[in-house]
């Protein structure tokens, strides 16, 4: 990455507060319209969350640390600011294990619709699964063809957008009830149902059934990306993207400065004065528009407004460097396939029920939930060569239903603990325990780490860990959303994170949408 500038200059026509991938969308747009744009990282690399470290000593792998696959970074994105940055499709989309009249099996989708009809039937004992999925996705094609260029528009109103979807069933499914209803008429599988129910709970505490629909929010979003709802690989690594969107904000002219953190933003509604301090000391830069590329707490602490209503994650993230992949005890599938695309894990339907009543009730799930994949396998430059000569791969698991409140009282002992307990729950899948094929640091230990929601609160200061910052909103206006979904109460001041209406995962549409607002566009 470009060695970042150090001193801010005293006025600019745009400041954005953090260096995060959004906080890059709005400037390298905003500099190409000819705006003087300052970004005032607190951190000392920009990336925020979307970051490639090596993070075990000695060992030459850059991993995705913290956000790890694409599907809602719209390709207008990419071509508008020229990025040097590619994606790969996964040749499997998931693998999931079971156990069958004492036997091990699974679901495999992906290597074919001949292969995929053929995993359900293995599983089901006929096509009547496979005919359900097909046509359920098929809707959901559709709603994503039709939904997903809006994103990157001014907010539709929720008519205008019904109107769009133009399916009622889904808009039902989608925008109305329970995702869990929807599920449950399509599906009669309590596994095919659970693959399914995973991308509503990404992130996200909440049941199927859940009257306030944070689970159908989450939903829409993992199934629209780009018109097809496909999970690609960064290549690279996520840091690639970022590190495109530096270059690309640079070229155009904005000024990147690390280290610095903003404290205070002042505002009259036209003009607005940004406070800051860093090793060298503290000043200000003044602006007629400030983006805040962080959460809304943040920006109510910044500005002195009351904050929102407090958010909390609920995910533990996981990275594992290999040796080798682990043996299945499916053996009619190959690991490199099953790792390649998701493979879930304790992830049946009700599983899934579960592991939310037993976190809800104040405990760890007793078999928790999660998903793997394997990004080195689509990827393989994010290895040295010889880790690649040798077989190394790596691992990237995300578990559900795993709130920020469980940690609160011990944090270390109760992440160690879940730590464990998820390694086991795989193991259940795999022929050799999961920790005999870990690598080993230069220093001998295993190549593990995990990221509690604290964790990501204190790293990433992401209000309770919550990758979003706050629930998701559906994609269209509501009380107090502005034209864009990026406006505050102060007229010269915009929200460019992933808080913003349409934010959420690495998309850079709030960075897109907050730089249009302040064009006029």
């Amino acid at each position: 990455m470009p060695a970042p500038s150090t001193v801010p200059a005293p006025t600019s026509d745009v400041v954005i507060v953090g260096g995060g991938h959004n906080g890059l969308v709005a400037a390298a747009y905003l500099a190409r319209a000819g705006r003087t744009v300052t970004v005032l990282e607190r951190l000392g690399t920009t990336g925020g969350a979307a970051v490639s470290t090596r993070p075990f000593p000695g060992v030459d792998a850059r991993l995705s640390r913290y956000s790890y696959l694409v599907s809602l970074l719209p390709k207008k994105i990419v071509s508008d600011l020229g990025l040097d940055f590619a994606v790969r499709q996964r040749t499997v989309s998931s693998y999931t294990p079971d156990v069958r009249d004492g036997r091990p099996t699974g679901l495999l989708v992906g290597g074919g619709d001949d292969r995929t009809r053929a995993s359900f039937a293995r599983l089901t004992g006929d096509d009547r699964a496979y005919e359900a999925w097909t046509g359920f996705y098929e809707m959901t094609r559709q709603v994503a063809e039709r939904v997903f260029p809006t994103l990157t528009e001014p907010l539709p109103t929720r008519a205008a957008l019904r109107e769009r979807v133009g399916d009622e069933e889904a808009w039902r499914l989608l925008f109305e009830e329970p995702i869990g209803a929807g599920i449950e008429r399509h599906f009669d599988d309590d596994l095919v149902r659970g693959v399914v129910l995973t991308d509503a709970l990404i992130g996200t505490f909440a049941d199927a059934h859940d009257p306030g629909l944070a689970q159908n929010r989450c939903f829409l979003y993992h199934v629209i990306g780009n018109g097809t709802g496909d999970w690609d690989v960064p290549v690279g690594g996520m840091g690639a993207l970022t590190d495109a969107l530096a270059n690309a904000a640079r070229a155009a002219g904005a000024h990147l400065v690390t280290g610095h953190e903003v404290t205070r933003i002042e505002t009259d509604g036209q003009r607005a004065e940004v406070a800051y301090r860093s090793e060298d000391g503290e000043g200000t830069v003044a602006a007629g528009h400030v983006l805040v590329n962080a959460s809304p707490e943040a920006l109510a602490r910044l500005i002195g407004d009351t904050p929102p209503t407090p958010a909390e994650g609920a995910q533990l993230k996981v990275n594992m460097l290999l040796k080798r992949l682990p043996r299945l005890k499916d053996t009619a599938v190959d690991p490199r396939e099953a790792f390649a695309g998701t493979f879930h894990v304790a992830e049946g339907y009700g599983q899934l029920a579960t592991a939310y009543t037993e976190a809800a009730a104040g405990s760890l799930p007793s078999a928790p939930p999660s998903e793997i994949y394997c990004h080195s396998l689509t990827d393989p430059t994010i290895l040295a060569p010889e880790l690649v000569e040798r077989g190394y791969q790596t691992l990237t698991l995300f578990g559900l239903h795993t709130p920020a409140r469980l940690f609160a009282a011990d944090h270390d002992t109760v992440r160690a603990d879940l730590l464990k307990a998820t390694l086991a729950q795989l193991d259940t899948a795999l022929d050799e325990p999961i920790e005999e094929c870990l690598a080993e640091d230069a220093d001998g230990r295993p190549c593990i780490e995990a990221k509690t929601p604290l964790d990501l609160e204190r790293d990433l200061r992401l209000p309770g860990g919550n990758i979003f910052h706050r629930a998701l909103a559906f994609p269209y206006e509501q009380d107090g959303t502005g034209r864009w979904g990026v406006e505050t109460a102060h007229a010269n001041v915009l929200l460019c994170g992933a808080g913003a209406v349409r934010g959420g995962g690495v998309s850079g549409i709030p960075g897109h949408n907050a730089a249009m607002a302040v064009l006029g566009r």
